[in-house]
């Protein structure tokens, strides 16, 4: 029988199976702050990392954007000192801080080769979805699955439904990867790919670099999804060559002619089918307290004739029927796992280079060697130019547990990819949008529509 993608990975990794549900071996385990809860339940047994050299620890939630000054809270240093101890007390590979590999986990693990397709990658975060862009089954697990990783590196799992989501056509100007994973949340619903894992396909989609691929993954889970997937082809093997834990030589080889025959064979069944066309989006901007409460830039907030949005509307302070454009923003942050690699920073330097931010904009890269790339190819002057505040790697803004956050009230044109109330702190007002979209937010001190800060060439 054909097989989709999600299928051939499954399949693979099955263990044993009771009823309808399969054990699973699990390829990577990436560990983070967080995970101390996990840690405390297998030490509490008397029980050690089953496979020390598949778990890796990774400083990020409460990292402080400022490194040097370390963090000011004491119970945010005591977090990342339990990572760093129970890392060192189990044999785990650590990037922490001062350490060149630290960043956010899934930005930091990709880039040096961790993410693998044809893998299962499992960590106790949600956007643990971002590595299914490389064609691997990558999804966020509770405490409680954690401990059982580490126990044994298995994890009992349900098959999901699939689901494919075909783009065609081409991504206009000025259009990313971000403002088409709001497009989709918002066309299916935060519900809509509830107990799927999602595989996208279409030209669209192949013509995304890594990562553009990585951002529309990462939003999946905002669809309800189990996780989002994309089929690894030559830009994928391109991305992963020659990265520190990518295979090498002879084992380069064997790997990537088994990963050509990951892709769903043409006659798979997909229990849900969704196609879109990518040349008739804009960009796109939430004004709600849900990613799937979205609308073009130069849209309206939609009209409340039931009163579905009185609270998400009184919330934000909105008014239903205004436009978009023009909105005041306060803060502007281009960060987190969805929006923070070097071709990020590239599309918000492109619109900030030669200009001045208007409002508080915090630029924060999404791992230390990003930070590096980015200030050896001149990315970081262009923000200090700018006004901008350049920061050290980590979460940041995105979760506002480690100094960064938004005040009370205040708005916030952002690049993560939540924006329920007190996400980004108590009271809050979060815009979800793109890279560009936000640097052109810092620059007007409002929403502001960044084709009009393309070429006439450009945005034609």
């Amino acid at each position: 029988m054909p097989r989709t993608m999600l299928d051939k990975i499954w399949d693979d990794h099955v263990v044993a199976s009771d009823g309808d549900q399969d054990l699973l071996l699990v390829d990577r385990h990436f560990v983070h702050e967080g995970s101390f809860h996990a840690f405390g339940k297998l030490k509490a047994r008397g029980g050690r990392v089953r496979r020390p050299q598949a778990t890796f620890a990774i400083a990020d939630h409460y990292v402080p954007s400022d490194h040097a000054a370390g963090a000011r809270d004491p119970e945010v240093a005591t977090m990342i000192t339990l990572l760093d101890r129970n890392a060192a007390e189990n044999g785990l590979a650590l990037f922490g801080m001062g350490d060149p590999r630290q960043g956010i986990v899934h930005v930091a693990a990709p880039e040096q080769g961790l993410t693998l397709p044809g893998t299962i990658i499992v960590c106790g975060d949600s956007h643990t979805a971002t590595h299914g862009a490389f064609g691997a089954f990558a999804f966020g697990i509770g405490a409680s699955e954690v401990a059982h990783v580490l126990a044994t590196q298995t994890l009992w799992q349900r098959r999901p439904k699939t689901m494919r989501v075909t783009v065609e056509g081409r991504l206009p100007a000025g259009v990313t990867a971000k403002d088409l994973a709001l497009h989709v949340i918002g066309t299916i619903g935060t519900g809509g790919a509830t107990g799927h894992a999602v595989e996208y396909a279409g030209k669209a989609v192949a013509a995304l670099s890594m990562e553009g691929r990585m951002t529309l993954c990462n939003m999946t889970i905002e669809a309800g999804a189990r996780s989002g997937m994309v089929a690894p082809d030559e830009t994928t093997f391109a991305w992963l060559q020659g990265r520190p834990y990518a295979p090498a030589g002879a084992e380069w080889e064997a790997a990537v002619a088994w990963w050509r025959s990951l892709p769903s064979d043409p006659d798979a069944a997909f229990d849900r089918e969704v196609t879109l066309d990518a040349s008739t989006l804009a960009p796109m901007v939430t004004w709600g307290t849900s990613p799937e409460q979205v609308a073009p830039v130069d849209g309206r907030v939609p009209y409340d004739a039931d009163g579905r949005f009185a609270d998400a509307l009184g919330y934000m302070g909105l008014t239903a029927g205004a436009a978009v454009a023009g909105t005041p923003v306060d803060v502007a942050f281009i960060g987190s796992c969805t929006n923070s690699r070097l071709d990020d920073l590239r599309q918000a330097a492109a619109v900030l280079r030669g200009r001045r931010v208007s409002v508080r904009t915090l630029i924060v890269p999404g791992s230390t060697a990003v930070k590096a790339a980015a200030e050896a190819e001149g990315l970081a002057e262009v923000f200090r130019a700018a006004g901008a505040e350049w920061r050290d790697s980590g979460c940041s803004m995105c979760v506002a547990m480690n100094g960064d956050m938004v005040g009370p009230g205040q708005r916030c044109a952002s690049t993560s990819n939540r924006n329920f109330p007190g996400r980004q702190g108590k009271g809050a007002r979060t815009h979800l949008m793109s890279p560009a979209m936000a640097a052109a937010a810092a620059v007007t001190g409002r929403i502001t529509d960044v084709r009009t800060f393309l070429p006439q060439e450009a945005s034609a």
